[in-house]
């Protein structure tokens, strides 16, 4: 099992549409992350920085990275990209974390 985090910006004033829009994921969305190998996906909100911290196993680091050009993803990419920092291509400004400890 392969961990991952990283951590991403909202703007402040759209933490409520941004747990509003996760609350009611695309199904088709959902399936695209356990066939592309997501064990399991959570995302935290620092409210106080509108800093998102998510966190996923995945079980194949190659064929993960396949998920940022599946159409699903890159729609979603584009849904949510007036609430959050993104880049020019509209995915997630993110920032990946090292892990340095694991109980």
């Amino acid at each position: 099992m392969i961990k991952k985090a990283f951590k991403m910006k909202i703007y402040p004033d759209c933490h409520v549409e941004y747990q509003k829009r996760h609350d009611v994921l695309w199904p088709e969305m959902k399936a695209m992350l356990v066939k592309y190998g997501a064990q399991t996906y959570s995302i935290f909100l620092d409210e106080a920085t509108s800093t998102l911290f998510a966190y996923l196993e995945i079980e194949d680091e190659s064929l993960w990275s396949q998920t940022a050009t599946t159409e699903i993803n890159q729609k979603w990419w584009l849904y949510m990209a007036d609430i959050m920092e993104t880049n020019l291509d509209n995915s997630p400004n993110s920032i990946e974390l090292t892990q340095v400890f694991d109980l």
